[in-house]
C-alpha cells in the first residue's frame, strides 16, 4: 500500500529539511502524490509523498528509554526521541542492547554516585533506566552466570564523551569486582589512576575537544572464577606522533608540557623552563590555556597517579626530564654552516637549548649536535659522514623528539601493565575498548586513514553483531524469517588492507624505495583504483584521493603518508641515546642487534597496526559485545544546545541507522499483545470485548485490518515496514468518523439547550416586567403618602427651631454679660498684684547689678597690680638673663617667688571666703527682713481692708432716721499715723534695695575689669613662661659642659621645687580666678619636672598594663551574669584614659592576648568565654566612643575641656563635691584612632568567634546527619524482620545525638553567659545547616525519596521541633522557620493519595517554599516499597517540566540544591539591643588588682557605684 493510502488529513508527519534535518507538519490535503503540509512554525509547504514519513501522535513527551518501542523505527522518530530525552536531562538511551549517550557538557554528578551504582548492582537489563552502569553490569553479570569473556565497546567522534563513559565504566566494574591488593594499592585503583597518566601523555584539545584522546586505548580487565579482578593490561594505538611537532590553531599539544611548564617554581628552575609561548613546539598554536583546568593543579594530580600505579619518584623526575629535553629540542634552529650544505646551531639561544637538552638527556653535547647535523652512511667498506642541510637538520630534529616521545609513552604504558599486574591464570576478561571516532576534516592525513580502518573494522564488527542480535529475537519468538541482507562494507576493507593490491600495501611498497614521493604514491593509487567503487580522484589535485566510507566521503592528503608511515630510528639518536648516562633514557633506546645498528632499517607503522587491529578483533570475536555510542549533541561544546544535523550526522557514523536499517529489513515493529490490543481495539471492538485470549484477538485485529507479511510470535506482533502506518491510517478513520458521530449529536443537543434556554428566558422576562410595573405603582402611592406626613413635620420641626434659638440667644448673652463683669473685675486685681511684684524683683535685681560691679572692679584693680608686678619681675628676669653667670640666681628668686605667691594666693583666698561668707550673711539678714516688713505690711493691709467693710457692713445696717455718729478722731489719726509709718519703712527699703543694686552694680563691674587684667597677666605668664623656657636651654647647654657640677647644683632645687609645688589648691568663689602668681609658678616648674614626671608615669603604666594582662589570661568567671574581664579592661581604659591617647600600645597587647584564645579551636567552652568577653567589652565601647566629627553635631555633648589655666580653676569650681559619687557606668569619651581602631579589631574578633563555634559544630553534626538522610533497611534475603528494630534503635539514636549535641552547645552558651541575639543567630544558622544537608540528599539521592524515609525523616523533625520548644524562642529563635524547605519535601512524601493532588495544589498549599525545579526532582524521584503508592499525574509533572524548560536557571543541573550561607548574620547595634549599662553596675572587679595599689580606683568606683 502506498505512502498515500497511509496517510489522511490531520495525520502527524515527519518531513526532511535541509537546516533541521527533519520537521514535523500535519496533513492538509492530499492530491495524489503530492501531500499539503503545516508545519509547527505556521508556514505551508507541498511535498511529494515520498518525503514524508509518519509520526507517532502516542509518544510520551519525555520520549521512551529504548527506541525499540517506537511505533515507526526511522530516522526522525530516534531523533525526536533523542532530543526529547535530551530536553529532559536524560542522557541514555537505549536502541536494544546498544547504549546512546548523548554528551550534556555539564557535571551530572547524582548519575554517578555510589547510591546509583548500588541501585544497578544485579538488576535486570532494561528494569532501570538506561545508563553506563546496567551496559557494565550486564557485561559483568553475563560472564559470571554464562561463563563467557565479554566486550564493551565505546565509539563516537572527538568530544563525544568517549573518555568519560570509559571511566564510568571502570568505575562500576571496579566497584563489583574490586579486591585489594598485597601490596596496599587496589589493582582497580591502579587501572583507574591510570587514565589521568594516559590522559596527560595522551591527550590534547582540537577544534572539537578539550580533552580528545590521540591514541586508540583497550583496557582488559582480568577477573577470577569469583568474579574478581585478578589483574589487568591496558592496550594503545596509533598515538599521533606528529602532534609533538606540529600544531594547528587553535590546538594545543600533549597536555604534559603545559602541566610542567606551570609546575612549582623549584622544578621549573630544575628543567629550566619558562612560559609555553617561549617554546616553538607550544607557540605554534595561540591557545595556551584550556577553560576551567589548572594546569598546575593537574600536574600534581598527575604526580599522585604516577605514585599510585606504581611510578617511583626518581622515574617521575626521569620523565619529566624526557619531557623538557624535548621542549628544549624544539627550540633548536638551524643555518647553513661553512661548509657547502651543512648546517650548525643558529645562534647563542639555540645552543642554550641544546646544551640543555644534552643536560636533560645526560649525553654529550657535541655527539648531539653531529646527530642532527649530520648523517652517516655505512657502505660495504666504509662509513660516509654527509653534513645535512638546515631544512634536512629541523626534520631531523622532529624526527628525534617523536621517537623519544614515541619511546616515552610506550614505556609508560608498559610500565603502567607491569605495575598493574597481569593474571596469567585469569577465568575471564572483560574489555573497554576507547576509540577514536570516525574523523573528517578540512585536511586529512595518515592518522584519519588509519582511524577511519579502525572504524570501518569495528562497525563490520557491530553489522554482523546486530544482524546476530535480530536472528535470535526472531528464533526466540519462534517465527518463520529468511535471510536480511544487509550494507556490508567488506569492498572498503578489501580496498585499504588486501594484499598485494591494497592502499596499505602500495604504501609500504613506495616507502621501501627510497626515489619515491607522495606524487608517485598518489598517481599508483589512480592507476590501480580507477575503476573502483568506493575510490575517486578529486578533480583540482594530484596527490589527494577520496574514499566513501560507511559515514561519508573522506578526502585525504597524501603529502606526509610516506614519512608518517615510516617507524624507523636513526642509527645516530639510536647510538646517542642509548648511551646516555641516564638509565632511563638508555632504557628507551636498548642497544640493536650489531646489524640492525649500522643503518636505518624501515619498519610499517600501517602494518603494524593493522597487525594490532587484528589482534583486537580477534580478541573481540572472542567475547560477547555490547555497544556503547557516544553522540556530541553540537559543536560549541556547550550545555542545551542540540543541533539535529549534526546528531543524525553521528547516528548515522556510529552504525546506528544502519542497525535500524537491517531491523527494517526484517520487523521492525515489534507490540506486545497487550499494547497491541490497547492500541488498536477501536477498530474491532467486538474481537476485544469477546471471550477470546490476546493471541487470538491480536490474529483477528490483523486479519479485520488485512495486512500480509505480519508475523505473530510467542509475546509480540512483528509488522512489517509501513504495516504500522497502515493500521494507524485506519485507526484515524475509525477515530475520524466516531468524532463526526459525537459532533453529530453534540450539535443537536445544544440546539435543543438553546431553544429551551430562550423559551423560558422570554417566560421569566414577561412575569419580571409585570413585576416591575406593579411595583413602580406601588412606589408612587407610598411617595404621595410620605409627602403629606413631611410637611406636617417639617412646619411643626421649623416652628420648634426658632422657639428654642430665641431662647438660647437671651440665655447666652446675660451670661456673657456677667462674664465680662467678672473678667473686668479679675484682670484688675490681678494687673495690682503683678505690679507689685514686678516692683520686688526689679528693686532685687538692681542690687545684684550695683553688687557684681563692685565684686568685679575690685578683681580687675587686683590683676592690674599684680600686671605691674608681674612687668616688673619680666623686666627684671630679662635682665638677669642676659648675664650666664646669673642664671642661678634668678632660677633661686624665681622659685622663692613661686612660694610667695603660693602664699599669697592662700591668704587671699581666705580672704575672699571671709568676704563672701559677711555678704552671704548680710543678704541673708536683708532678705529676712524684707520678708518681715511684706509680712507686716500684708496683716496691716488686710486689716484695714476687714475695718472698711466693718464699717460698709455698719453704715449698711443703720437705720436712715439715724444721725450720722461723730467718726473717732483718735482712732483715725492712729491709722494714719500707722500708715505713715509704712509707707516710711516701705520707703527705707526700697532705699536699701536700690543701694544694695548699686553696690552690686559696682561691684560687677570690678569685676570685668578685674577679669579683662587676668586674661592680660595669663597672656604675659605664657610670655614668662617661653622666657623661661629659653633660659632653662641655656642653664642645658651650661650643663653639657660641666656634667657633675649640673647634677649637683640641680637635681636638689628642682626636687625641693616640685615638693614646694604640691600644695593642694582649693577652687576660688564667685571670680572662679587664681592669682597670677601661682599660675605662673606653676607653669614654670611644669616645665622644668617634665622629664622625671614622664619616665616615671610610663613605668608606672607598663607596670599597670602587664598586672591587668596576666590578670585578664585567666579565667575570671562571671560577676551578676557578666563577663569580670570585660567590665576590668574598660574601666582601666577609662580610668587611664587610653581612648583619648593618640598613641598608646595597649590596644596592641589587648588584641594579641584576645587573638591568643583562638589557638585551641576544639575548645568550645574556651570559644565561648571569651565570645562573651568580646561581645561584652565591644558593646561597651560602642556606648562609650565617639569620634569628633559627632561630638561637634551633637548639641547635648558637654564642651570641650579648658587648656588655659583659668578655664580648668573654673571648671573646678563649677563641678559640685557632690557629684563625684555619681560615677556613671558608661562614659562618654572623643575617641582617638587607636581606640577607633581597637573596637574595629574586637568586631572582627567577635565575628571570627562566632564563626568557629558554628563551624565546629557543623563539623560534628555531619557524621549523625549523614546516618539521619536515609532510613535503615535490611537486605531482600539475607535479613529477617526481627532483625528491624535494632536499626530503629540505632536510627533514632543518630536524631538523640544531634538533639544531645545542640543541648550541650545551649548550656555551654548560657554557662558563659553569651548574649540571646548571638545564640540565636548560632542556632538559625545551624538549623539552615541541617536543611540544606538533609535535603539536598533528598534531592540527589533516588532511594531516599521513598513514603518510609520521608516518615523517617519526619520521626527526627518531630524530635527538633521538641528541642525548638524546650529550648525557649530566647536561645532557638526562629531556628524551627530554617527548615521549612525539607519539612514541606517530606510533607509531601508521607501523604498517601498524591495522585489526586493538582499542580496548583502542589505549588500553593503543600510545598509553597519549594521551586518547579526541586518538585520536579522530588516528584520524579518517588518511590514507595511498602504501600506501592504511586506519585503525582502525568499531567502535573507535564506541567512542572513545561516550567523547568521554560526558567533559563535551570541551564545549571545543581540549580535546585539549596546553598548553605556562611555570612556573620548580626551586627554590633544587634549586641547593643540585648544588653544594657546599668546591668553592669555591680560587676565586681577581680580581688588580685583591688590589691594593687594602682588599681585602687576600681574599688573607688565600686564604692561610688
Amino acid at each position: 500500500m502506498s505512502k498515500t493510502r497511509q496517510l489522511v488529513a490531520g495525520s502527524l508527519v515527519w518531513v526532511e529539511d535541509p537546516d533541521e534535518a527533519w520537521i514535523d507538519g500535519e496533513v492538509v490535503e492530499i492530491n495524489g502524490e503530492e501531500v499539503t503540509l503545516d508545519y509547527s512554525s505556521g508556514k505551508t509547504v507541498t511535498v511529494n509523498s515520498s518525503q514524508v514519513y509518519p509520526r507517532d501522535a502516542d509518544l510520551p513527551s519525555c520520549g521512551v528509554e529504548d527506541m525499540t518501542r517506537l511505533a515507526y523505527l526511522h530516522e526522525p522518530g530516534v531523533l525526536y526521541n533523542l532530543r526529547c530525552r535530551y530536553d529532559m536531562n536524560e542522557i541514555y538511551t537505549y536502541t536494544g542492547n546498544i547504549l546512546i549517550a548523548v554528551n550534556p557538557f555539564r557535571k551530572l554528578p547524582h548519575l554517578y554516585d555510589a547510591g546509583v551504582m548500588e541501585r544497578y548492582k544485579g538488576a535486570g537489563f532494561g528494569e532501570l533506566s538506561p545508563h553506563p552502569f546496567a551496559i557494565a553490569d550486564s557485561a559483568y553479570r553475563q560472564m559470571i552466570n554464562e561463563g563467557i569473556s565479554q566486550s564493551i565497546l565505546v565509539s563516537g567522534e572527538s568530544g563525544a564523551g568517549k573518555t568519560e563513559s570509559t571511566k564510568m565504566l571502570m568505575h562500576y566494574l571496579a566497584y563489583m569486582g574490586g579486591r585489594k591488593a598485597a601490596e596496599g594499592r587496589s589493582v582497580e585503583q591502579q587501572v583507574l589512576e591510570s587514565n589521568p597518566v594516559l590522559e596527560a601523555f595522551g591527550n590534547a584539545k582540537t577544534l572539537r575537544n578539550n580533552n580528545s584522546s590521540r591514541f586508540g586505548k583497550f583496557v582488559e580487565l582480568q577477573f577470577d572464577e569469583r568474579g574478581r579482578i585478578s589483574g589487568a593490561a591496558i592496550r594503545t594505538y596509533l598515538l599521533e606522533r606528529s602532534r609533538v611537532c606540529q600544531v594547528s590553531d587553535p590546538e594545543r599539544n600533549y597536555h604534559c608540557f603545559y602541566m610542567l611548564c606551570a609546575a612549582p617554581e623549584e622544578d621549573v628552575k630544575k628543567y629550566k623552563l619558562g612560559s609555553p609561548r617561549t617554546f616553538h613546539y607550544l607557540n605554534q598554536s595561540g591557545c595556551y590555556q584550556l577553560d576551567g583546568v589548572n594546569d598546575s593543579e593537574e600536574y600534581l594530580a598527575t604526580r599522585k597517579a604516577m605514585d599510585v600505579v606504581g611510578i617511583s619518584s626518581d622515574e617521575q623526575d626521569a620523565i619529566f626530564r624526557v619531557v623538557a629535553a624535548i621542549l628544549h629540542l624544539g627550540n633548536v634552529e638551524f643555518v647553513k654552516g661553512e661548509e657547502s650544505d651543512s648546517s650548525e646551531p643558529k645562534d647563542d639561544q639555540s645552543r642554550f637549548h641544546l646544551k640543555t637538552a644534552s643536560e636533560l638527556f645526560m649525553c654529550d653535547e657535541k655527539a648531539l649536535e653531529d646527530s642532527l647535523c649530520k648523517r652517516v652512511i655505512v657502505t660495504r667498506d666504509e662509513s660516509i659522514t654527509k653534513s645535512l642541510d638546515p631544512e634536512t637538520a629541523a626534520v631531523n630534529r622532529d624526527a628525534l623528539a617523536k621517537i623519544v616521545y614515541s619511546r616515552l609513552f610506550d614505556w609508560l604504558v608498559n610500565k603502567i601493565n607491569n605495575s598493574i599486574g597481569q593474571d596469567p591464570y585469569s577465568k575471564y576478561i572483560i574489555g573497554v575498548l576507547d576509540i577514536y571516532g570516525f574523523e573528517s576534516f578540512k585536511t586529512n592525513s595518515f592518522e584519519q586513514f588509519c582511524i577511519n580502518l579502525t572504524n570501518e573494522k569495528l562497525q563490520q564488527h557491530f553489522n554482523q553483531h546486530v544482524f546476530k542480535m535480530e536472528q535470535e529475537e526472531y528464533t526466540k519468538e519462534e517465527i518463520d524469517w529468511s535471510y536480511i541482507e544487509f550494507v556490508d562494507n567488506k569492498d572498503v576493507l578489501e580496498l585499504i588492507e588486501k594484499k598485494p593490491g591494497g592502499i596499505l600495501a602500495l604504501l609500504d611498497e613506495a616507502c621501501m624505495f627510497p626515489r619515491s614521493t607522495h606524487e608517485t604514491f598518489a598517481q599508483k593509487l589512480y592507476q590501480t583504483f580507477k575503476d573502483h567503487k568506493r575510490f575517486s580522484k578529486p578533480k583540482l589535485s594530484q596527490t589527494d584521493f577520496t574514499m566513501s566510507h560507511y559515514a561519508g566521503e573522506v578526502t585525504y592528503q597524501t603529502d606526509l603518508f610516506l614519512d608518517k608511515n615510516k617507524d624507523y630510528v636513526v642509527a645516530e639518536h639510536q647510538a646517542l641515546l642509548s648511551a646516555s648516562e641516564c638509565p632511563f633514557v638508555s632504557s628507551l633506546f636498548p642497544p640493536l642487534p650489531e646489524e640492525s645498528s649500522k643503518s636505518s632499517k624501515f619498519s610499517s607503522i600501517g602494518a603494524r597496526f593493522k597487525q594490532q587491529l587484528q589482534s583486537l578483533l580477534e580478541t573481540l570475536n572472542a567475547t560477547e559485545p555490547h555497544y556503547i555510542r557516544c553522540v556530541k549533541p553540537n559543536n560549541a561544546l556547550k550545555p542545551a544546545i542540540f543541533e539535529n544535523s549534526n546528531v543524525l550526522q553521528q547516528l548515522r557514523c556510529g552504525g546506528v541507522m544502519e542497525a535500524i536499517r537491517i531491523s527494517c529489513a526484517g520487523y521492525p515493529t515489534r507490540k506486545t499483545f497487550a499494547e497491541f490490543i490497547v492500541r488498536f481495539s477501536i477498530l474491532a471492538p467486538e474481537i476485544v470485548h469477546g471471550s477470546c485470549d490476546e493471541v487470538t484477538a491480536s490474529k483477528l485485529l490483523l486479519e479485520k485490518a488485512n495486512l500480509t507479511g505480519y508475523q505473530v510470535g510467542k509475546t509480540k506482533v512483528f509488522l512489517r515496514a509501513g504495516q504500522m502506518a497502515e493500521l494507524d491510517a485506519f485507526r484515524t478513520e475509525v477515530l475520524g468518523r466516531s468524532a463526526r458521530l459525537i459532533q453529530r449529536k453534540v450539535r443537536s443537543y445544544l440546539c435543543r439547550k438553546n431553544f429551551l434556554l430562550l423559551r423560558d428566558s422570554a417566560m421569566q422576562i414577561q412575569a419580571f416586567v409585570r413585576v416591575q410595573v406593579a411595583f413602580q405603582r406601588y412606589v408612587y402611592l407610598r411617595k404621595e403618602h410620605a409627602c403629606v406626613r413631611i410637611q406636617k413635620n417639617s412646619r411643626m420641626y421649623i416652628s420648634r427651631r426658632d422657639f428654642r434659638e430665641l431662647c438660647s440667644s437671651s440665655i447666652h448673652i446675660q451670661a456673657a454679660f456677667r462674664a465680662m463683669a467678672a473678667r473686668n473685675e479679675f484682670s484688675f486685681r490681678k494687673e495690682r498684684r503683678s505690679a507689685v511684684i514686678i516692683q520686688s524683683h526689679c528693686r532685687r535685681f538692681l542690687a545684684y547689678i550695683h553688687f557684681r560691679k563692685l565684686k568685679k572692679a575690685s578683681i580687675v584693680t587686683q590683676c592690674a597690680w599684680r600686671r605691674r608686678v608681674a612687668r616688673r619681675e619680666l623686666r627684671m628676669l630679662k635682665t638677669a638673663a642676659k648675664e650666664a653667670g646669673a642664671l642661678q640666681a634668678a632660677k633661686a628668686k624665681l622659685e622663692e617667688e613661686v612660694e610667695d605667691l603660693t602664699r599669697r594666693l592662700q591668704l587671699e583666698q581666705r580672704m575672699r571666703d571671709e568676704l563672701e561668707e559677711a555678704k552671704t550673711q548680710e543678704n541673708r539678714h536683708l532678705q529676712y527682713a524684707l520678708e518681715k516688713m511684706e509680712r507686716d505690711f500684708q496683716e496691716a493691709k488686710d486689716s484695714f481692708r476687714k475695718e472698711i467693710e466693718a464699717a460698709k457692713n455698719a453704715a449698711h445696717h443703720a437705720p436712715v432716721v439715724q444721725e450720722v455718729l461723730v467718726s473717732d478722731n483718735e482712732t483715725i489719726n492712729k491709722l494714719a499715723a500707722e500708715n505713715e509709718s509704712l509707707k516710711a519703712m516701705v520707703s527705707s527699703l526700697e532705699q536699701k534695695i536700690d543701694d544694695t543694686e548699686r553696690r552690686y552694680d559696682e561691684a560687677n563691674k570690678i569685676s570685668e575689669e578685674r577679669l579683662k587684667q587676668a586674661i592680660e597677666a595669663e597672656s604675659k605668664i605664657i610670655e614668662l613662661k617661653t622666657a623661661m623656657q629659653r633660659l632653662q636651654e641655656k642653664l642645658s647647654d651650661m650643663e653639657l659642659e660641666d656634667q657633675l657640677r649640673r647634677q649637683a647644683s640641680t637635681k636638689k632645687p628642682v626636687k625641693n621645687m616640685s615638693a614646694r609645688l604640691s600644695i593642694p589648691r582649693q577652687p576660688l568663689e564667685n571670680g572662679h580666678h587664681e592669682l597670677e602668681e601661682d599660675k605662673e609658678g606653676a607653669n614654670a616648674v611644669k616645665k622644668l619636672d617634665t622629664k622625671m614626671m614622664r619616665s616615671q608615669m610610663e613605668r608606672q603604666q607598663r607596670e599597670s598594663i602587664d598586672a591587668l594582662l596576666k590578670c585578664v589570661t585567666e579565667d575570671l568567671g562571671f560577676s551578676n551574669g557578666k563577663p569580670v574581664a570585660a567590665f576590668t579592661i574598660y574601666k582601666c581604659l577609662v580610668h587611664w584614659k587610653s581612648f583619648e591617647s593618640e598613641r598608646t600600645s595597649v590596644f596592641d597587647r589587648l588584641i594579641q592576648m584576645i587573638g591568643s584564645a583562638f589557638e585551641n579551636h576544639e575548645d568550645i567552652d574556651h570559644m565561648a568565654y571569651w565570645l562573651s568577653n568580646s561581645s561584652a567589652l565591644l558593646f561597651l565601647l560602642e556606648k562609650s566612643l565617639k569620634t569628633t566629627i559627632s561630638a561637634s553635631s551633637s548639641p547635648s555633648q558637654k564642651p570641650p575641656a579648658p587648656t588655659s589655666f583659668f578655664g580648668r580653676m573654673a571648671q573646678s569650681f563649677r563641678s559640685s563635691p557632690s557629684s563625684a559619687n555619681l560615677t556613671p557606668v558608661v562614659v562618654q569619651v572623643d575617641a582617638k584612632y587607636p581606640a577607633l581602631l581597637f573596637k574595629e579589631q574586637l568586631s572582627a574578633y567577635v565575628e571570627m568567634l562566632f564563626g568557629i563555634i558554628r563551624d565546629s559544630v557543623k563539623r560534628d553534626l555531619a557524621t549523625p546527619l549523614a546516618s539521619c538522610i536515609q532510613a535503615p533497611r535490611a537486605s531482600n534475603s539475607k535479613i529477617l524482620d526481627s532483625t528491624e528494630s535494632p536499626g530503629d534503635n540505632s536510627s533514632v539514636n543518630h536524631w538523640q545525638s544531634i538533639t544531645e549535641k545542640l543541648n550541650a552547645l545551649l548550656e555551654n552558651l548560657k554557662d558563659n553567659n553569651v548574649p540571646p541575639v548571638l545564640v540565636q543567630k548560632i542556632f538559625t544558622q545551624i538549623f539552615c545547616y541541617i536543611n540544606v544537608q538533609l535535603f539536598n540528599s533528598l534531592l540527589l539521592r533516588r532511594e531516599c525519596c521513598s513514603f518510609s524515609n520521608g516518615e523517617y525523616i519526619k520521626t527526627g523533625l518531630d524530635e527538633l521541633e521538641l528541642w525548638c520548644g524546650q529550648a525557649t524562642e530566647e536561645c532557638a529563635g526562629s531556628s524551627w522557620d530554617e527548615l521549612k524547605h525539607l519539612r514541606q519535601a517530606v510533607g509531601f512524601l508521607v501523604i498517601h493519595q498524591k495522585s489526586r493532588i493538582t499542580y496548583d495544589d502542589l505549588i500553593s498549599d503543600l510545598c509553597p517554599i519549594l521551586g518547579v525545579q526541586q518538585l520536579h526532582r522530588i516528584c520524579t524521584l518517588y518511590s514507595d516499597d511498602n504501600y506501592n503508592t504511586t506519585s503525582v499525574s502525568a499531567d502535573v509533572i507535564a506541567s512542572m517540566s513545561s516550567q523547568v524548560a521554560e526558567d533559563p536557571s535551570t541551564e545549571n543541573s545543581d540549580s535546585f540544591l539549596l546553598d548553605d550561607n556562611p555570612s556573620i548574620p548580626f551586627s554590633v547595634e544587634d549586641i547593643s539591643s540585648c544588653l544594657r549599662e546599668r546591668d553592669f553596675a555591680k560587676v565586681k572587679p577581680p580581688e588580685e588588682l583591688l590589691q594593687n595599689p594602682n588599681f585602687q580606683f576600681l574599688q573607688t568606683e565600686m564604692c561610688n557605684l
